[in-house]
């Protein structure tokens, strides 16, 4: 009995220890943005594009990197989901635990630890072929290679979840594959496929490598999908690599804003879940 209390101590000690290491690592890094990039960021940053000088200290914002980031992390998700969701479908309803399945199941967990910069020579060597140059278009498709396997196993674990009985009574009813698919399993994990789908976002949001090859960088607002974009994580990057200290706490600004935007989706998101949870049977 001792034995036993001492273990469960000393693992208690351990989760809050854990804990407490991720909380204040967490804090530790968003105080750091706060505190450095607060004072730099004006309303200018966030309504317009680098003007002469800026690299070197003058006026000008970010505005280029805000919209060629959303251009880029919404694109490339949906994008992944268009053919992510049929993916997870047909893992769990037609292939099921069949050994392809469980291959295909193994190549997309390697495919999610494979790095970005990976994804973006990829994606650049595809583009020197077809005659392609760094263009949002690009940056899109390669991202949302990036994405895909992040989306397509966190929807099939979360469709495993779904009770075998309500599918079976789908079929029961008369109910085919593919309308059990889209009117009950669909409906039972909404929540868990929004978070699928932000976790991939925030992934594609967050990418640097991928897109520097395929996307480049700009200091206009891209007008087509054949335009250069720039984005939020390169134009830290690029600021924090200058010798003035003005552009440097402006990289800090850059990174708040990135933090705000991948923020205020995580609400919209908890928002949406607590309102599709009432469709889910528990």
């Amino acid at each position: 009995m001792k034995r036993q209390r001492l273990e469960e101590s000393f693992f208690k000690i351990l989760m809050i220890g854990s804990t407490a290491i991720v909380l204040g690592s967490l804090l530790l890094i968003l105080s750091i943005i706060v505190v450095r990039g607060l004072p730099a960021l004006t309303l200018d940053m966030v309504t317009q594009t680098p003007k002469g000088g800026y690299y070197l200290g003058k006026e000008g914002g970010i505005l280029n990197a805000i919209v060629g980031s959303l251009y880029l992390a919404i694109g490339g998700t949906v994008l992944a989901l268009l053919v992510s969701l049929p993916i997870a479908f047909w893992l769990q309803l037609y292939a099921k635990r069949t050994r392809f399945a469980e291959v295909t199941r193994l190549v997309l967990d390697v495919l999610w630890g494979v790095p970005s910069i990976v994804y973006g020579a990829f994606g650049f060597i595809i583009m020197l072929w077809m005659g392609m140059r760094a263009s949002l278009l690009g940056g899109i498709i390669t991202l949302a290679f990036i994405e895909l396997p992040i989306m397509v196993r966190g929807m099939d674990e979360a469709m495993a979840m779904v009770p075998s009985a309500l599918k079976e009574t789908s079929y029961a009813l008369g109910a085919t594959r593919l309308e059990t698919a889209l009117k009950v399993i669909l409906r039972q994990t909404g929540p868990a496929l929004l978070t699928a789908v932000l976790l991939a976002f925030g992934r594609g949001i967050g990418d640097a490598a991928s897109v520097l090859f395929t996307a480049g960088y700009t200091d206009r607002i891209p007008d087509s999908l054949l335009s250069p974009a720039a984005s939020l994580p390169l134009a830290v990057f690029f600021q924090l690599g200058t010798p003035f200290p003005a552009v440097q706490q402006r990289a800090y600004a850059a990174a708040l804003i990135l933090t705000i935007i991948v923020l205020i989706i995580s609400l919209i998101s908890r928002w949406l879940s607590s309102r599709l949870t009432k469709h889910v049977i528990r």
